[in-house]
């Protein structure tokens, strides 16, 4: 006799997403490291995290057996002095992937961000990838990431009406935060 196999919904395979608190900050930074390794260092997308407050707000973690399995970080930052939102990393455990946790962890951060009242949400990534929750290049070209960076790569969704209009020069920490 074949065993059945049942196809387990999207939604019922990942776990739980709960906002990211202070005391997880030396977990989710493993599950980052083992995600990426030390050539995430290299990356100019690390330049706007290093020194940043976490929008913890807008940052959420996938929690199974008490140990992150993914996470979606996000940041204040500036488009030439216009606030927004910069994403990133995105992390899930290479056990947990192909069943939506990360476009889950997306989209929470987004719908928080978008709560929260921010007017975009910026980004580094795969386009067809972040394409999915709306993410384009459309309105980047002005933008300017610190360091090297392939501007095709440059993403960015608009949280309210205009939200992407104005945005151009160089993206910097936000002062404020």
């Amino acid at each position: 006799m074949t065993p059945v196999q049942k196809s387990i919904p999207p939604a019922l395979a990942y776990p739980p997403l709960v906002h990211e608190t202070p005391e997880m900050e030396a977990a989710v930074t493993h599950l980052i490291d083992r995600v990426f390794g030390p050539g995430r260092f290299a990356k100019s997308s690390e330049r706007l995290r290093e020194g940043n407050t976490l929008l913890s707000d807008c940052s959420f973690v996938a929690i199974r057996d008490g140990a992150p399995v993914g996470c979606c970080r996000m940041w204040p930052v500036t488009i030439g002095g216009e606030p927004v939102a910069f994403l990133g990393p995105l992390a899930v455990d290479p056990d947990e992937r192909s069943a939506g946790l990360g476009q889950a962890l997306v989209e929470s951060a987004v719908e928080a961000a978008r709560t929260a009242g921010w007017r975009a949400v910026l980004l580094v990534g795969d386009g067809p990838y972040f394409g999915r929750v709306g993410f384009t290049n459309a309105h980047t070209a002005g933008v300017v990431m610190p360091g090297p960076v392939d501007q095709r790569r440059v993403l960015l969704l608009p949280l309210r009406q205009g939200g992407d209009e104005g945005l151009s020069g160089l993206v910097a920490i936000d002062p404020r935060a």
